[in-house]
């Protein structure tokens, strides 16, 4: 009999454990993320497996089991690191050194040593299990067909007040009230994670429409289920990060013209820093859809970032209590998390992987556009849309629950969009256009004359 501080998962999680485990290892490479995907759409972190203090989260065991069937069945391939896989393990090197010499204790160590196997476990176990842009479509559609049942569970979570979830711990029982308004949060941490992963997941799903007819009932259950995750989420910042999706969409029809784009960009935020009494990240406050929101704690929070350059540029800082006031604690900025708790070369590294996803995105969609196939490009570029929307919601929210896979996933994804290699496929396979899709029937009609 094992001892009572080994396992901390009740009879439902240990069978779920047991199945995705299980299904890991004798799926097919194809289908292989199924059991990923699931784990991270209904299982909470309150099922965890604690060995001599260690907390192991479902996720975590099955990526133990990843890399077991990697080596059982021969999985690995022939692996030339590109720039994406370099930031990310330069990203996560400077993460643990900076963060052990700040703290200098081996809890703190140990648990840099955890968000090691995290990133790199998850994110290369992704690069290993996906190899072109087949395996990319393949998992929207599978993410297509678990988010309706997630989406359903929230929608019952709004109607009675309470989470199905529940029964695995780690999430409340009663949904959160505030402001008047619902904040319903299924298996995520908080309900501004549940819509974050809604909303990050919407660029797939319309992508996904223009994979050919069979995908598109997939396409429309996972747009209505994305946005019925963020809406019931209650949240302004998966609101944003929602928008931020369809105008990253959008732009699609400017995409050779992204460079005017980023300038103008650019340009306007130097003017409005120009003409502003408060600096720009002040703009943070007035994003307050729902009653509630904390667009005020947000800004404040950047300012006293800025402020205090000199506490945390080198390794980061123990603490922020007294930043402000007794709320800095509260670090709702993925950005911000990153310089505090690694310092100021940890966080750029953390950017240059962003810049990095982003570069690969756009090399891979004009490459393909070159070669004429013609049903790729919105593909890619859907990947480059979610990191938009993560950007988005880093202003908002720390990752600290099943978001993360679906972070390290989507980093992988881009990898993968970058060392994909073309292959000629017959007109006869191509589907329409999705330019009219994305944008007015007469600005599409001009486009492609």
């Amino acid at each position: 009999m094992l001892p009572e501080e080994i396992s901390s998962l009740n009879t439902l999680g240990l069978l779920v454990l047991f199945g995705t485990g299980v299904l890991m290892l004798v799926l097919p490479r194809r289908y292989a993320l199924l059991p990923v995907i699931i784990i991270t759409c209904f299982m909470t972190l309150g099922q965890v497996v604690m060995v001599g203090g260690l907390h192991f989260t479902m996720m975590r065991i099955l990526v133990l089991f990843g890399w077991i069937r990697l080596a059982l069945r021969r999985e690995f391939r022939p692996f030339h690191p590109n720039a994406i896989d370099k930031a990310v393990l330069a990203w996560t090197v400077a993460a643990i050194v900076t963060h052990s010499l700040l703290w200098q204790t081996s809890d703190e160590f140990i648990n840099r040593l955890v968000f090691g196997y995290n990133v790199v476990g998850m994110y290369f176990l992704f690069r290993f299990l996906l190899r072109d842009l087949e395996d990319i479509k393949r998992v929207f559609a599978m993410m297509a067909i678990t988010i309706v049942p997630l989406a359903a569970a929230m929608l019952f979570e709004r109607a009675t007040e309470r989470n199905v979830f529940a029964i695995f711990g780690g999430v409340r029982a009663v949904t959160e009230l505030r402001g008047g308004t619902l904040r319903c949060q299924g298996p995520f941490g908080h309900p501004i994670l549940a819509g974050t992963f809604g909303a990050s997941l919407l660029p797939f799903f319309v992508a996904l429409w223009w994979q050919g007819r069979e995908y598109r009932w997939l396409a429309a259950a996972g747009v209505v289920s994305a946005t019925v995750v963020v809406a019931t989420s209650g949240s302004s910042g998966p609101l944003m990060a929602y928008i931020a999706g369809c105008l990253g969409l959008l732009m699609w029809h400017f995409r050779r013209h992204m460079r005017v784009v980023r300038w103008g960009l650019l340009m306007a935020f130097l003017g409005l820093a120009l003409v502003m009494k408060a600096p720009v990240w002040y703009l943070i406050q007035r994003v307050n859809i729902f009653s509630g929101s904390n667009g005020d704690h947000r800004a404040l929070l950047i300012d006293q970032f800025v402020h205090h350059l000199s506490d945390w540029w080198l390794l980061g800082v123990k603490s922020t209590v007294g930043w402000a006031d007794e709320n800095m604690w509260d670090i709702t900025n993925q950005f911000v998390w990153e310089g505090v708790n690694g310092g100021l070369v940890t966080m750029i590294l953390f950017i240059v992987v962003i810049v990095c996803c982003f570069r690969a995105v756009g090399r891979a969609t004009r490459r393909l556009e070159i070669h004429g196939q013609h049903n790729y490009p919105l593909l890619v570029w859907s990947l480059g849309v979610a990191l938009f929307s993560h950007c988005a919601s880093f202003m908002s929210i720390t990752y600290f629950d099943q978001n993360v896979v679906n972070w390290y996933l989507l980093l992988a994804m881009c990898s993968t969009g970058l060392t994909f290699k073309v292959k000629k496929r017959s007109m006869k396979q191509i589907p329409p256009e999705p330019a009219a899709f994305l944008a007015v029937p007469e600005l599409a009609r001009r486009s492609f004359l």
